[in-house]
């Protein structure tokens, strides 16, 4: 960089927190003693926070009302100056008008919550896949019928048509040319029957509100872009993923345990972030075409429809025979189904309370947690669970962990008192243990668990933590700072990690950083700058 380009960078960066500072202090309430912004790179932008210290040691938090593309454009220049892939600023300023920059390279992230304290990333492109990705492929065929369904679309207007007292207007259909390219975007064919429909009609249009129970039945274009637009997983964090499990659908190993799919082709939508999707591999149960439900309140994971839009269009017309809807009257007349309710004890998870004696088959999560102090809790009852994938008995006791050695937890979250893990000794299926523990306890069973992922042994009293370096296959790993000096002073740190956390609520930050150079993590010096917000008006900079 040219002497004249780095003398431009820095005046930018100079005026950009002077302008700041002059925000933050013009805004501070009556009182105040000192001001801190800190602005760090998240993932849909700059996260920003800030508190004004007033008399008394107390605190008052403040939101930044303007300055950010500022903040945005001092995180740019600082980062292309050091080379920094992120930047974390932390701007003070105090009523003298006097203030600081000192931006780092942000090679930490602070945590709050049930799990706090620091976040180092050691492998940015590192993700954690889901389960449903390894999936046997369904081998059945497609059970959608194009014929069935489009003289099933016709019925289902013209009772629509009917009942609302008008007829719905539908778009031209798309030409055969439209939906080869259509299908050559997409990378796969879709289903028969939903090709059939868009050769009928490109969609619901305007006009029809709902036409698939209560969504709109979308365009052509618009599932292409839906799907390269949900075809890749989002990635919101190690926190959020480390232990994260994807339950199956109902019937089981029809629907890929997956959040996304590249061959969910979204047809319907409300504009909610939720979608009715064709999905175009199955898991070994399901058909080719089937109808699941996806999206952003789809979390824990996919929900099976039926088999085909076929049947789906089916359903819709037993609904309008057996009176299950009722005609909304809003800006446009529509149609509202009235399913009924799930089956009784289907619900796949248990939040409330304890185990029972007896559990449903399709018991798929235990989730229990609790402050009293409890008896040892008896997991004997979820061997009756042949599909239970996570269970989180956070502050509930377990001294016995063998009625869990044959199911298929992918996500074990235990307080584990004077048992063992000897239960979990090959366990195949295990992904991720959150331990904490009333007794010293050994960590060589796990050894052999071939896709344990993540460990959280921050709450856990163990006997040898350098046994850690023979796990050669984790990714994440939470400690407490004690427990990282053993691993670091040995030269034990797993090899394979891709994400650790300090597990301690009040570190500092110069503290987590020198934790996070010491795993290898380039710290680098601090960029440093202040200056003066003058009454006139002028800024006097030091560096």
């Amino acid at each position: 960089m040219s002497t004249e380009a780095e003398q431009n960078m820095a005046e930018l960066i100079e005026r950009g927190v002077a302008r700041v500072a002059g925000i933050i202090a013009a805004n501070a309430p009556v009182g105040w003693t000192e001001a801190v912004l800190v602005s760090t790179e998240g993932l849909f932008g700059l996260n920003v926070s800030g508190k004004c210290m007033l008399p008394g040691a107390s605190a008052r938090r403040f939101h930044l009302a303007r300055g950010f593309q500022d903040l945005r454009d001092v995180t740019a220049a600082v980062g292309t100056a050091r080379g920094w892939e992120r930047t974390r600023l932390e701007i003070r300023c105090w009523p003298s008008g006097e203030y600081s920059l000192v931006a780092s390279r942000d090679v930490v992230s602070r945590l709050h919550g049930e799990r706090p304290g620091f976040l180092a990333v050691l492998d940015h492109g590192y993700r954690l896949s889901s389960s449903g990705y390894a999936q046997e492929q369904g081998t059945a065929g497609p059970a959608g019928n194009p014929d069935l369904a489009l003289a099933r679309l016709r019925a289902y207007l013209k009772q629509r048509a009917d009942i609302l007292g008008r007829s719905e207007a539908l778009p031209p259909p798309v030409t055969e040319a439209a939906l080869a390219d259509a299908e050559r975007r997409l990378g796969r064919p879709l289903p028969a029957d939903l090709r059939a429909l868009y050769l009928f009609a490109d969609g619901s249009g305007d006009d029809a509100c709902g036409l698939f129970g209560n969504l709109s039945w979308i365009p052509l274009a618009r599932l292409v872009a839906a799907n390269a637009d949900l075809r890749e997983p989002v990635w919101t964090g190690w926190e959020n993923h480390w232990d994260a499990v994807v339950l199956d659908a109902d019937p089981p190993g029809t629907v890929r345990r997956c959040h996304e799919h590249p061959a969910w082709l979204p047809f319907a939508t409300a504009d909610d972030g939720n979608y009715l999707a064709v999905d175009m591999s199955p898991a070994h149960a399901g058909h080719p075409g089937q109808v699941i439900q996806i999206g952003r309140d789809y979390y824990d994971g996919p929900l099976h429809v039926c088999d085909s839009v076929t049947s789906l269009l089916a359903r819709y017309l037993d609904l309008l025979d057996r009176g299950a809807y009722e005609v909304g009257e809003d800006d446009v007349d529509y149609i509202d189904f009235v399913e009924g309710p799930c089956a009784p004890g289907s619900d796949p998870e248990l939040r409330s309370g304890g185990i029972p004696h007896a559990v449903s088959p399709g018991l798929q999560a235990v989730l229990i947690q609790t402050n009293a102090p409890t008896s040892p809790m008896d997991l004997t009852p979820l061997a009756a669970a042949p599909q239970l994938r996570k269970l989180e008995l956070k502050r509930r006791p377990v001294t016995d962990l063998t009625p869990i050695r044959d199911l298929p937890v992918e996500s074990l979250a235990i307080d584990l008192h004077g048992g063992d893990l000897t239960p979990l000794n090959g366990h195949r299926y295990l992904s991720s243990l959150d331990l904490a523990t009333s007794a010293t306890t050994d960590l060589t069973p796990l050894r052999t668990a071939p896709n344990l992922r993540g460990l959280d042994l921050s709450q856990a009293t163990v006997q040898d933590l350098t046994v850690l370096a023979e796990f050669l296959q984790l990714r994440y790993l939470a400690l407490t700072g004690s427990q990282w000096a053993v691993l670091l002073d040995e030269d034990k740190v797993p090899p394979s990690l891709a994400a650790a956390r300090l597990a301690e609520r009040d570190t500092s930050r110069a503290e987590a950083l020198s934790w996070a150079e010491r795993l290898g993590l380039p710290v680098g010096a601090s960029f440093v700058i202040s200056g003066t917000l003058a009454s006139d008006g002028e800024i006097d900079r030091t560096r």
